[in-house]
């Protein structure tokens, strides 16, 4: 088989052992429709005039939410799971097996994509069926890719991310310790309004923070022009190309001592 075909089984089959572990499955698309519950209980769901037009106020949440949902489904998720599968010995055997490199990471990258684009679909029809949320019309383009390039980058740091991990029981506080404050200060969880100008601008360095910007661009029904936002999508590229020099230099096949 030529090459392109081994990537494409590895596509399958990544897809197929993803569904095969239903609870995890379930946990990682109920985990946003819960959130996207809980900021309309706490936050409310107003409405108000928009051109053209009246929206919810749960439009301005959705994006948040599909930012915790990408960076949980690629960057949380792979570092855990290539972590696990290196300190199992699967990446070893992986690694000795006819199977390209490219081919078994281009598999590993692109489920998630798929998991991305399934998730994202959820969260936003719920959103319009339950909360009334408007889903982008001209700045959908921007969205749209604006969701690739930041779901690709996160799967990449998530990759780049097991190369500091040691070993399996260290993941989870390492993958967590990471994102988590992120998550915090990159307008995700609360608005960042308020806090000090040198924390905005601290945050502007990491690619959460960019992420949750662009997608706010293309979602605001305010916006007049097109949605993209270079400056923040140039940020994410850059986060791609450092951690693709990263997981280059330093990943590792083979379990650790």
């Amino acid at each position: 088989m030529n090459t392109l075909s081994l990537a494409i089984r590895q596509i399958k089959y990544e897809n197929l052992a993803f569904w095969r572990n239903p609870v995890s499955a379930f946990f990682t698309f109920i985990f946003p429709l819960m959130f996207l519950a809980i900021f309309n209980l706490l936050f409310g769901n107003r409405e108000f005039e928009v051109p053209g037009g009246v929206t919810h106020t749960s439009t301005f949440y959705v994006p948040s939410i599909i930012a915790l949902s990408v960076t949980s489904a690629c960057y949380t998720n792979v570092a855990m799971s290539m972590t696990f599968s290196r300190d199992q010995g699967l990446l070893k055997r992986i690694r000795g097996s006819p199977l390209p490199v490219w081919a078994f990471l281009f598999g590993r990258i692109t489920t998630m994509l798929m998991v991305t684009i399934l998730l994202v679909t959820i969260v936003a029809t719920a959103g319009v069926v339950f909360y009334g949320v408007d889903l982008p019309g001209k700045t959908f383009p921007a969205f749209a890719f604006t969701l690739l390039i930041g779901s690709a980058t996160f799967c990449i740091l998530g990759i780049a991310i097991t190369s500091v991990i040691p070993n399996a029981q260290a993941a989870p506080a390492v993958v967590n310790a990471s994102i988590l404050p992120l998550l915090f200060v990159s307008d995700v969880f609360i608005p960042m309004n308020d806090a000090p100008s040198w924390l905005i601008s601290f945050t502007q360095i990491f690619p959460v923070k960019p992420f949750t910007s662009a997608l706010h661009t293309a979602f605001n029904p305010f916006e007049t022009g097109l949605g993209f936002e270079f400056t923040d999508i140039g940020v994410l590229v850059l986060w791609a190309v450092i951690g693709t020099l990263i997981a280059i230099r330093f990943f590792s096949w083979e379990p650790r001592q």
